[in-house]
C-alpha cells in the first residue's frame, strides 16, 4: 500500500512516499521537490555477529545521468565508479546517521539513495538526506533518529532556506547542516568572509527545519513503520574488571601525558601489554580480548576528559586555548612553481601550487550540467603521516578533507579573468596528530602567494574540540588546535577557516545533542583568536604575492578581438591558428565573446605571437609607425610588410630627403625597417614614408 506524506516548502510541496518502489528492501522511500527526486533504500544482512566494536553501515549515493535528461560522456555510455561530488553526498549522509546506529545490532547495513531526476535548479543532495533517513526510519533496522538536512544560504541580505543553484551561486554562505529534532550534528560549508554572528543565525534557522522534517519522517513512520528487529547485545562481562581497573589506572594516567604522540602510545601500549601478560589465560578468549581493549579505551576516555575538565590540562601539557608551534617556510622544492611546507605540532603539509592554461581546467561532466573549474585542490594522506604501512591511494576521507580545504580557500582565489591561470594545489600530508586539512588550508595560502598567485587574502584553518559534563553541561571546556586524541575523546569537533575578516570554510561534527548558544558563541570567538595567532605567524614569512611568477610556469598573454574577426584568425580549418602556434610554439584559444589567450613557454614566444595575431586582426591606420619587413625591391620603390598579409609601397622618393640612385642604396630584402602609413589611397593600397627621411626632414 502506498503511503505519502508532504511539506509545503515555497511554491512546492516536499513528497515523501513508500510502498511502491522496491519493496523488497528493509525500507524505501520516494523523495521528490519540484522536479528534483531522490530513491533512498536500506537492506541489513540476515545475521548478526556479536561483539562488533562498530557499525558496519555503508553509504553509496549515486546520480543518473538520464535524471537530467543526458547520456553519459567518454567511449563508455554507463555511470561509471563513483565521482567526487557522489562520495561527498555519501559523506554527507553516513556521518550525522551513523551514530544513531546502536553497535548492538551487529549486522552489516547498505544505504542506497539514488538522484533518479534533477531538474537542474533544486540541489538533490538534501533530498538525499531527508530520504535515507526516512527509509531507515520506516525500516525494521533499529535506528534513534529520525535525521534531517538543509542547506542555508544567505543571499542579498536575507537568510534563504535550500537556495537553487543560482542562489547559492550568489549567496555570501551556503552550509548544510544536519541533525534530530533535539539539535544538529553536523554542519559543513563554504562562506564569503562572514561573520561568526551570521554563522550562529543560519545555524538557528537550520534547526527550524531540521525539527519540521524529522515530524514528517515521523509521520510516515506512523503510517508505513515496520517492527524493530532485536538487537543483539553482548551479555558477557569481562572477568575481573576491577581488579585490572585498579591496576591500570595509576599506570595510564602517568602514560596519558607523555610529550609526543609516539611517547603516549609507546607507553600506553606497555602499560597494556604488562596488564595482558598478567591476564593471559583470561584473554585468550576473543571476547574477553575484546571487552579488555574496551576498557582500556574507556579508561583513557575518562583520564583525558577529567583532566581538563578539572584542571585544564591536556595531554601534551597544553592550555585549553595554546595552540602548537607553528613553522613555515616556502621555495623548498627547486623546481614546482610554488611550494611551502606548513607545520603545526606534529602535523605537517608540504603544499604545492602548479600553474597551468585555461586546458588544464577541471572538467566536469554531470547531472548538474557541464561546468569547468579554474581552482583544484587534491589532498593525500600516505600512511607514513602516521607511522603505518598501507596501500597509497585516494579514499572518501581524501576527498572529504580536501573539499573542505578547496571550499575554504576558493573564495580568496582570483577570477579567470584578474589571473587567467589555472591553479592547482597538492597537499601532501607528511605527518599528521590533528586536522591536516586545516594545515592544508595554511600551506595552501602560503604555496600560492609563494607561486605569485594574487590571492585577495591569505586564509588559515582551525580545528576546535569541546568537552563537556553533565546533562545541561554544567561543565564544559572549548579547545583550540586539537590532537587525535582529543578529537576522538571529545563530544565536538569543528574547523574553521577564514581571513581577519571572516569565515571561509567551516565543518563540525557534533557527538552530543542540543550545544546551547553560549557554547557555540565562545567556541566561534576561540576559533577566531586561534585563526587570527595563526595567520600572524604565516604573515611573517609571506604576507603577498610574490612579484614573478615562476620561470617554469607558462606565460599567458591575453587581448581581446573584434569578434567578426575571430574567423580570420582562425582561418580555413584552422590553418591560421595552427601556422601561429607552430612558429612560436604556443598555444591559442579562442573564446566567442573574441577573447584570445595566448600560453607559451616564455615571455618571448607569446609576444611575438600576440604581435602576429594583431597584424591579422587590425585594420591598418593612416598616421601610426609600423616595424615593416622588406619584403620585395624595385626600381620605383620598395613592397613592406607591416602587418601579416598587409604590404604597402614606400616610393624612392620616400626613402630618404637626399636624392639616391637606387632603392638598395638604403633598403635590403628581409631587413626590418619602421615606416609610417602615409595614406590608403581609394584602391585601398597603402603608401608607406621611411621613418629616417621624416625624422631627417623633421631635423633640418
Amino acid at each position: 500500500m502506498v503511503q505519502r506524506v508532504s511539506y509545503k516548502i515555497g511554491d512546492d510541496e516536499l513528497i515523501l512516499e513508500t510502498g511502491r518502489l522496491a519493496k523488497q528492501a528493509n525500507g524505501a522511500v520516494y523523495a521528490q521537490y519540484a522536479g528534483s527526486a531522490v530513491i533512498a533504500t536500506v537492506c541489513a544482512s540476515s545475521t548478526a555477529q556479536e561483539g562488533l566494536d562498530y557499525v558496519p553501515v555503508t553509504v553509496d549515493y549515486n546520480e543518473k545521468y538520464y535524471a537530467a535528461g543526458k547520456i553519459p560522456g567518454g567511449f563508455i555510455k554507463r555511470e561509471g565508479r563513483p565521482k567526487d561530488k557522489e562520495i561527498l553526498v555519501s559523506r554527507l549522509i553516513d556521518r550525522p546517521m551513523r551514530p544513531l546506529f546502536d553497535i548492538s545490532f551487529g549486522r552489516e547495513i547498505q544505504i542506497v539513495p539514488t538522484c533518479v531526476s534533477s531538474d537542474q535548479i533544486n540541489p538533490p543532495d538534501i533530498l538525499a538526506v531527508i530520504a535515507s533517513s526516512a527509509a531507515v526510519t520506516i525500516s525494521d533496522i533499529p535506528f534513534n533518529g529520525p535525521v534531517a538536512a538543509v542547506r542555508v544560504g544567505y543571499v542579498d541580505g536575507d537568510y534563504v532556506i535550500n537556495p537553487t543553484y543560482e542562489q547559492i551561486e550568489k549567496g555570501q554562505l551556503e552550509i548544510v547542516v544536519a541533525g534530530t529534532a533535539e539539535g544538529f550534528t553536523m554542519v559543513e560549508g563554504g562562506a564569503q568572509e562572514v561573520s561568526e554572528e551570521l554563522m550562529l543565525g543560519a545555524l538557528a534557522k537550520a534547526q527550524e527545519f531540521i525539527t519540521a522534517m524529522c515530524h514528517l519522517q515521523e509521520d510516515l513512520r506512523k503510517l508505513a513503520g515496520k517492527e524493530k528487529l532485536p538487537l543483539a547485545p553482548l551479555n558477557v562481562v569481562l572477568e575481573n574488571k576491577e581488579a585490572i581497573e585498579k591496576e591500570a589506572m595509576p599506570l595510564l594516567e602517568k602514560a596519558c601525558f607523555e610529550s609526543t604522540k609516539f611517547a603516549r602510545h609507546d607507553s600506553i601500549a606497555k602499560v597494556k601489554a604488562d596488564i595482558a601478560e598478567k591476564y593471559a589465560a583470561q584473554l585468550e578468549d576473543e571476547i574477553q580480548k575484546k571487552l579488555f581493549d574496551a576498557l582500556f579505551d574507556d579508561m583513557q576516555y575518562n583520564i583525558l576528559r577529567k583532566s581538563i575538565l578539572e584542571k585544564g590540562l591536556r595531554v601534551d601539557g597544553r592550555g585549553l586555548e595554546d595552540i602548537r608551534p607553528i613553522t613555515c617556510e616556502i621555495n623548498v622544492l627547486p623546481r614546482p612553481h610554488g611550494s611551502a611546507i606548513f607545520t603545526r605540532g606534529e602535523t605537517q603539509s608540504l603544499a604545492v601550487a602548479t600553474l597551468g592554461t585555461t586546458l588544464d581546467e577541471q572538467v566536469y561532466d554531470d547531472i548538474e550540467g557541464d561546468r569547468r573549474e579554474h581552482f583544484i585542490l587534491h589532498y593525500n594522506f600516505p600512511p607514513y603521516s602516521v607511522g603505518e604501512c598501507g596501500r597509497l591511494g585516494t579514499g572518501r576521507r581524501e576527498i572529504g578533507h580536501g573539499n573542505l580545504a578547496r571550499r575554504s580557500l576558493e573564495p580568496m582565489v582570483p577570477s579567470r579573468e584578474e589571473f587567467p591561470y589555472t591553479i592547482r594545489v597538492v597537499s601532501e600530508i607528511m605527518e599528521s596528530n590533528g586536522s591536516s586539512s586545516m594545515a592544508s588550508v595554511c600551506g595552501g595560502t602560503l604555496c600560492m602567494l609563494a607561486a605569485g598567485v594574487p590571492m585577495k587574502k591569505p586564509v588559515a584553518g582551525i580545528a576546535m574540540g569541546l568537552i563537556t559534563e553533565g546533562d545541561k553541561y554544567e561543565k564544559y571546556a572549548i579547545l583550540s588546535d586539537i590532537l587525535g586524541e582529543e578529537d576522538h575523546l571529545g563530544d565536538m569537533d569543528f574547523k574553521v577557516a577564514g581571513t581577519v575578516d571572516g569565515i571561509t570554510g567551516f565543518q563540525m561534527d557534533i557527538k552530543i545533542a542540543g550545544v546551547t548558544t553560549e557554547i557555540m558563541e565562545k567556541a566561534l570567538a576561540q576559533a577566531k583568536r586561534g585563526r587570527l595567532h595563526i595567520l600572524g605567524i604565516m604573515n611573517q614569512t609571506i604576507s603577498k604575492p610574490a612579484d614573478h611568477i615562476s620561470e617554469y610556469a607558462p606565460k599567458i598573454e591575453k587581448m581581446r578581438i573584434d569578434t567578426d574577426k575571430i574567423g580570420a584568425l582562425i582561418g580555413p580549418g584552422g590553418k591560421n591558428v595552427k601556422a601561429i602556434s607552430a612558429q612560436f610554439g604556443v598555444t591559442i584559444n579562442t573564446e566567442d565573446d573574441g577573447t584570445v589567450t595566448i600560453y607559451g613557454k616564455n615571455s618571448k614566444s607569446t609576444d611575438g605571437a600576440k604581435a602576429v595575431i594583431k597584424g591579422i586582426v587590425e585594420d591598418p591606420e593612416v598616421g601610426l609607425i609600423y616595424q615593416g619587413t622588406v619584403k620585395r625591391i624595385m626600381d620605383f620603390g620598395a613592397f613592406i610588410e607591416i602587418l601579416p598579409g598587409k604590404e604597402g609601397l614606400c616610393h624612392i622618393s620616400k626613402l630618404s630627403r637626399k636624392r639616391i640612385a637606387s632603392v638598395s642604396e638604403v633598403l635590403k630584402e628581409g631587413q626590418v625597417v619602421p615606416v609610417k602609413l602615409l595614406e590608403i589611397d581609394k584602391m585601398g593600397r597603402l603608401n608607406l614614408s621611411y621613418i629616417d627621411a621624416i625624422e631627417d626632414s623633421e631635423k633640418k
